[in-house]
C-alpha cells in the first residue's frame, strides 16, 4: 500500500526521533510547514552514520514526490548569453543538468545548522541523508578534510541533476588578496576538469565564496566567467555552463559582464 506525504513524512520525523534519547520528549507537530522543518531540522544535524534501508526508501519516495510539485528548469529551456553560457536565477536545487555545483565547507559534509539558508545546506537537504554519508566516505578515505580550491563528485540522489560537484572555495577575513583569487579560479577550474574527466556535458556553478564566506560579488564573478572563458578556449570544451545566481544584485552583476 503506498504511503501518503503525510506518512512518509510523520515515519521519518519519528524514526530520527528514535535514533536520539535526547529527543525524546519531542511532540509531533500537527502542522504540515512544522512537521516539514522539524523534518529538515533532524535531517541537518544527523552525523554521518547508517541508516536503515527502509528509512532510504520512504525518504526517497517523500523527496521525489515533493521535487515532482516544483517546476525543473533544464539548461535547454535557457537562452545563452554566449555560446555554451547560460545566467539563470532561482534555487539551484531545481536544475535538470548533469552536474551542480556545491558551495561546501572543509568538512565537506553538509551545512549542521537547522534549516540554515545556506546552498550547502538545501543540497544536502534536497538530495537526502546518502550525500552526507557519500561525502563522509570521500573525508574519510582521503583522510583529511577537503582542501582549498579543490573539487569532489558525489552522485545527486533526488535531486533533478546526475551529480553534485563539492568544491570549498577561499574564506575572506580582511582585504581581498591576490591568493584568495587564485584559489576561486581553481575552484571553477577543478569542477571544470572534474566535469570533463566524467564525460559530463552540463554545469551549473553557484556563486562560490560570496554569502557567508565573504567574498565580493563584483569580483567574483569577474573571475567565475573570465576562469569558464578562458578554460573553454584552452581545451576546447564544449561544456554548457550555467552560472545559477539567487539574488538579484548576482543577475545584475552576471549579465552586464556577459551581455
Amino acid at each position: 500500500m503506498t504511503m501518503t506525504q503525510t506518512k512518509r513524512r510523520e515515519y521519518m520525523i519519528r524514526y530520527l526521533l528514535d535514533e536520539e534519547l535526547k529527543y525524546k520528549d519531542t511532540e509531533m507537530p500537527d502542522d504540515i510547514q512544522a512537521q516539514k522543518r522539524l523534518l529538515r531540522s533532524l535531517m541537518n544535524v544527523r552525523e554521518a552514520k547508517p541508516i536503515g534501508e527502509e528509512f532510504l526508501r520512504v525518504q526517497d519516495d517523500y523527496l521525489q514526490a515533493e521535487l515532482a510539485q516544483k517546476e525543473i528548469v533544464s539548461v535547454h529551456d535557457l537562452t545563452p548569453l554566449e555560446p555554451g553560457i547560460y545566467v539563470w536565477q532561482g534555487d539551484i536545487t531545481t536544475i535538470a543538468c548533469d552536474a551542480i555545483v556545491n558551495a561546501a565547507n572543509s568538512a565537506m559534509t553538509g551545512c549542521y545548522y537547522p534549516c540554515h539558508g545556506c546552498i550547502d545546506n538545501a543540497i544536502h537537504s534536497y538530495a537526502g541523508v546518502q550525500l552526507r554519508l557519500a561525502c563522509d566516505a570521500i573525508i574519510k578515505a582521503q583522510g583529511h578534510e577537503e582542501t582549498t580550491g579543490t573539487a569532489k563528485i558525489t552522485e545527486a540522489y533526488n535531486l533533478p541533476c546526475k551529480y553534485v560537484l563539492h568544491t570549498v572555495g577561499p574564506i575572506i577575513t580582511g582585504a581581498l588578496t591576490k591568493q584568495d583569487e587564485e584559489l576561486l579560479v581553481s575552484c571553477y577550474r577543478s569542477c571544470l576538469a572534474l566535469a570533463e574527466e566524467y564525460g559530463l556535458k552540463s554545469i551549473a556553478f553557484c556563486c562560490i565564496s560570496t554569502g557567508e564566506f565573504r567574498f565580493p560579488n563584483q569580483r567574483a564573478a569577474e573571475l567565475a566567467v573570465q576562469t569558464v572563458r578562458q578554460y573553454r578556449a584552452e581545451t576546447g570544451s564544449d561544456i554548457d555552463v550555467i552560472f545559477n545566481v539567487f539574488k538579484d544584485l548576482d543577475d545584475m552583476i552576471y549579465r552586464a559582464i556577459l551581455e
